[in-house]
């Protein structure tokens, strides 16, 4: 049976656009989830459809609605990360990165840097340093968002750190090389 390091290796060498040592399918948690169990569940409820009322205003096209309900939502339990994530979103939308990075960095803050918020936060993040050609501190909210499962983001750290595929790329083409030997005419 292959370790992990050898499904490592195998992975650089057959897929060379990944960073070098990300396995796909190595990551433990299938689904990334929220720890809510801490609040009370009724209240949690209510806020929770406060963030489905927003969501939904977003998909709408009514911003300033969807930011009223995330308000609502973060007014209602201040300390649950996911209102703060979507309000981002809507803060973005409306054009105040400002805000949507302040909102970010509380859902990563509160999330502990776990779970599905979290890692939904860390790639919105992502997203908007890149954009702002801050492209060092992008990769690292992509390469911690990729350690959490995110696909999207394992992608972005790619595009990010051209060194990894280069090297990646270059390992193949030795393995080819040894796999098909060019026999001299």
């Amino acid at each position: 049976m292959a370790s992990e390091h050898d499904r490592a290796v195998l992975q650089a060498i057959f897929n060379p656009t990944t960073p070098v040592g990300d396995v796909p399918g190595l990551n433990p948690e299938e689904e990334l989830t929220d720890d809510d169990g801490s609040f009370d569940a009724q209240l949690l409820k209510q806020v929770k459809e406060r963030e489905m009322q927003g969501v939904s205003a977003a998909e709408a096209g009514d911003l300033q609605a969807a930011f009223e309900r995330f308000n609502q939502a973060i007014l209602m339990l201040p300390e649950r990360a996911s209102a703060y994530n979507n309000r981002a979103q809507t803060r973005r939308l409306q054009g105040d990165t400002a805000g949507a990075i302040e909102d970010l960095e509380r859902a990563i803050s509160l999330s502990g840097g776990k779970g599905r918020t979290a890692c939904q936060a860390l790639v919105q993040r992502g997203l908007i340093l890149r954009l702002a050609c801050q492209n060092d501190k992008a990769r690292n909210d992509f390469e911690r968002a990729a350690a959490m499962g995110s696909e999207f983001a394992r992608q972005q750290a790619v595009v990010l750190n051209p060194y990894a595929a280069l090297c990646n790329r270059m390992l193949s083409e030795v393995i080819n090389k040894l796999r098909n030997p060019e026999v001299p005419e």
